[in-house]
């Protein structure tokens, strides 16, 4: 789908530069008789979204497959307008390279430049890097920062926390005798258990690491996390896998998280199996925090001229600079996805990003509540807030058979929890997106409820 950039002013002067009044103008070789004057009988315009939603409908009939999709559990399902991938394929995007020379690369460090910003206003913290690999990564280095700062050894690591961001932390700490992770368990909501968290809480400890929401959907109380953490002098870590959950409810930078990290995927492309992510990063604005922040920051600053310009700073905390003294091994950043990032937010605007977190969460309140009425179902965890994914039980008690019989009704009705734990073998977490329409939603409902 092609992305026609020109505006009405834009049109107006070229036709003035080729002496033409209007666009009719540029064909009056075409002799009248030949001319086609009546209206094309086409149906009335689609939103966008809609549209393409239609075209891949038109798709499936010819290849005789429909994939309805729930799937969340830390890659969603959103809108990415053309716009965003036409915009992507200019050269001096798509082509460029680490921008070291800022002479020759302003375009590609302000892209960079106001891509923190943007991940400064989402998270509600002052100081974002340029980006990291993915939000597991992030996650990782977020607890390397926290041992560093607060020079301690301990990482207080909760299990609604995404699954892949705790094996990778645990993974990075590992072979540290100074350091260690600790797993707490999850509370009954599915969100991070604030008893077991003070419990744990000792002198030792560096950072408490929570999901905000978690991996379950549920959404803990960050405020109250933080306020414990910091009376033992530990440092609060809220990993975000959602960023559009931050639509509609309080940055964790306002709730008293000290870093926030998570992924970006969901503004900036579809899933495509599995990757590739955009690691986000942003913590407080404090001289020792800046010092320590992981990855590349692109700072602006002014020329000999005093004009603005923008550089690469603090790059000599990076393992091709330091080597074994170098604070972290990220030196580089998924500069193309922090772009699509970037133009996906700006195409979207403040009021776009709430709107879409608003769709987002009434269809999941829907959803829910019309699965929550089917015989057998029921509420994996005692009730929580929640943006657009929820778990259930399923009927029967075995969740991934469930999988199977709606996979072969051209349905992903969600993430399969005993993948990750056996005792949740009868949960299922469901995923819902602006992407959703009605009938996809009571498409799901009535799929369940013939199982």
């Amino acid at each position: 789908m092609r992305y026609i950039p020109h505006t009405e002013a834009e049109v107006t002067e070229m036709l003035g530069v080729v002496g033409r009044g209007s666009l009719d103008e540029l064909f009056t070789t075409i002799p009248p008789e030949a001319r086609f004057e009546k209206r094309l009988a086409l149906e009335p315009a689609l939103a966008e979204p809609d549209l393409m939603a239609h075209l891949s409908d038109l798709s499936k009939k010819s290849t005789g497959s429909s994939l309805l999709s729930f799937l969340g559990a830390g890659m969603y399902q959103h809108h990415v307008p053309p716009a965003v991938d036409q915009l992507l394929l200019r050269s001096e995007f798509y082509t460029a390279y680490t921008p070291y020379q800022p002479e020759v690369a302003q375009g590609t460090l302000q892209a960079i430049w106001e891509f923190q910003t943007i991940v400064s206003e989402l998270y509600g913290l002052p100081l974002a890097n340029a980006s990291l690999y993915d939000g597991a990564s992030a996650t990782a280095e977020a607890a390397l920062m926290a041992c560093r700062l607060t020079k301690r050894g301990r990482v207080l690591l909760s299990g609604c926390v995404h699954p892949d961001y705790r094996r990778t932390t645990t993974t990075y700490l590992a072979g540290r005798n100074d350091m260690s992770v600790q797993e707490l368990v999850v509370g009954a909501d599915g969100a991070a258990d604030r008893a077991v968290i003070e419990r744990a809480l000792g002198d030792d400890v560096a950072a408490v690491v929570i999901g905000y929401p978690s991996f379950y959907g549920s959404l803990p109380d960050l405020q109250a996390v933080a306020a414990a953490a910091h009376a033992k002098g530990a440092l609060v870590v809220a990993t975000v896998s959602e960023p559009y959950a931050l639509s509609v409810v309080e940055p964790p930078g306002a709730l008293g998280a000290d870093i926030a990290v998570g992924e970006g995927q969901p503004l900036a492309c579809p899933p495509q199996f599995g990757g590739p992510g955009v690691g986000l990063f942003a913590c407080r604005d404090d001289r020792q925090y800046l010092q320590q922040l992981p990855g590349r920051i692109c700072g602006e600053t002014v020329d000999h001229d005093g004009e603005r310009g923008f550089v690469l700073t603090l790059s000599t905390r990076e393992q091709h600079i330091r080597r074994e003294r170098a604070t972290s091994n990220i030196c580089t950043n998924q500069g193309l996805l922090a772009l699509s990032l970037a133009i996906r937010s700006s195409l979207l605007g403040k009021s776009g990003f709430v709107e879409v977190g608003k769709q987002c969460l009434a269809k999941a309140r829907y959803l829910r509540s019309e699965i929550l009425k089917l015989e057998g179902y029921a509420a994996a965890f005692t009730p929580a807030p929640f943006f657009n994914e929820f778990a259930v039980r399923v009927r029967g008690g075995d969740a991934q058979k469930v999988c199977q019989k709606l996979e072969g009704q051209g349905i992903i009705a969600g993430f399969d929890l005993g993948r990750e734990l056996p005792a949740h073998k009868d949960r299922l977490l469901i995923a819902v997106t602006e992407r959703h329409r009605r009938e996809d939603l009571d498409r799901l409902v009535r799929a369940l409820g013939a199982v």
